[in-house]
């Protein structure tokens, strides 16, 4: 029996006490995410361009997630020209990147917009502007139709039920139910909203109400659902990002929840896990950018060339961990053996690098102590 088989579906329970821990800890790291942001990136121009980044791996994260990889160049430029961010060399754009970045920008700014079923079939016609074609037989902006719908792998011949969709006979209805909970829940004082969140993910991507697309549009719910849950249309965080670090976990815990009662503590312990993994790889991520920036403001960068700065921005962002060579310098400056024998010791007398311990022709070069 499915989850929306069940006689009490969808009034969905949980064990608080299993969550409350992993709810706490969410916001916390939203708070700590948000102020180190705020150190990394002190003008709005930075701020708009680490936005943006954030929006692009959504995007690029959420398709990735079921098999499509899309030019992340385009997508980027469509985000870029929409949130009027100057690019250098701004790439071609299509219908379907400026689509997805129309529907992403809908579903984070405008936060107190009514959700409705027309808004929802808006973006599923922007998934899929192309219309109906043999190499791609989705029709966009309308729901599924008769056939009943299955979740599947394996052969064609045995293959295997990871789920089936309600019936389209009860489609309407159900999207309706959901819909309404949807924008009533926000004013609900007795329930959190990020439990809200994790709600209107699984609720959903349950009723898969589209030929395809399900997946994404369920997550771009899911991050106007945090969106509102932050009362901030602009986020650091990709909750993509670690759905896709998670692929497998993530279609296991859905068919074991999808499979199952109306105790979704299971999914909450796994969504809220998801979710704090996020803000912890964000929080790393701004913690470079905040290191970086602090050895910049403590050297003098006129000392350096074009090639010597290259190197050190490549080894501040976290490359060669263990140290750079000769050879690995080469490389990367694309100079000669001198040379970059030269620039090594020019860089280590300045005080940019450290020799490490260990000598002769792998000797290895280090960023000081702390950075």
């Amino acid at each position: 029996m499915w989850i929306w088989q069940q006689a009490d579906w969808p009034k969905f329970h949980w064990n608080i006490s299993r969550v409350d821990a992993l709810i706490r800890q969410v916001y916390f790291n939203q708070g700590q995410l948000l102020g180190k942001q705020m150190l990394s990136h002190d003008d709005s121009q930075l701020t708009s361009a680490a936005a943006l980044d954030t929006l692009l791996a959504n995007i690029i994260h959420s398709s990735a997630i079921e098999g499509e990889k899309l030019n992340a160049a385009s997508v980027r430029s469509s985000l870029a020209k929409k949130l009027g961010v100057s690019e250098d060399k701004p790439y071609p754009t299509t219908a379907q990147t400026d689509g997805l970045a129309d529907i992403m920008l809908d579903a984070l700014k405008n936060l107190d917009t009514e959700l409705t079923l027309e808004r929802i079939l808006g973006w599923h016609k922007q998934l899929f502007p192309q219309g109906y074609t043999l190499l791609n037989p989705v029709i966009g902006g309308v729901l599924r139709g008769d056939t009943p719908m299955q979740v599947v792998s394996g052969r064609i011949d045995k293959p295997t039920v990871h789920f089936e969709t309600p019936s389209r006979a009860t489609l309407d209805a159900e999207l309706s139910q959901f819909i309404e909970w949807f924008n009533a829940s926000r004013q609900d004082l007795g329930l959190d909203p990020l439990i809200r969140a994790a709600i209107t993910h699984l609720w959903f991507v349950t009723l898969h109400p589209l030929d395809d697309g399900n997946g994404r549009i369920t997550r771009l719910l899911t991050d106007l659902a945090l969106a509102q849950a932050e009362k901030r249309s602009i986020r650091f965080y990709a909750m993509s990002v670690s759905i896709l670090a998670r692929r497998q976990a993530y279609y296991d815990i859905l068919e074991s929840t999808q499979r199952g009662n109306v105790d979704i503590t299971p999914w909450l312990v796994w969504f809220f896990e998801t979710l704090n993994d996020c803000l912890l790889n964000a929080m790393a991520d701004v913690n470079k950018t905040l290191l970086k920036t602090q050895y910049w403001q403590n050297v003098d960068q006129s000392l350096l060339s074009q090639e010597q700065a290259k190197v050190l921005n490549r080894m501040l962002d976290g490359d060669f961990e263990l140290g750079m060579n000769s050879s690995q310098y080469q490389k990367v400056a694309k100079v000669s053996r001198a040379t970059a024998t030269r620039h090594l010791a020019q860089m280590v007398e300045q005080g940019f690098l450290v020799k490490a311990d260990a000598g002769g022709r792998s000797t290895r070069y280090l960023l000081p102590s702390g950075q």
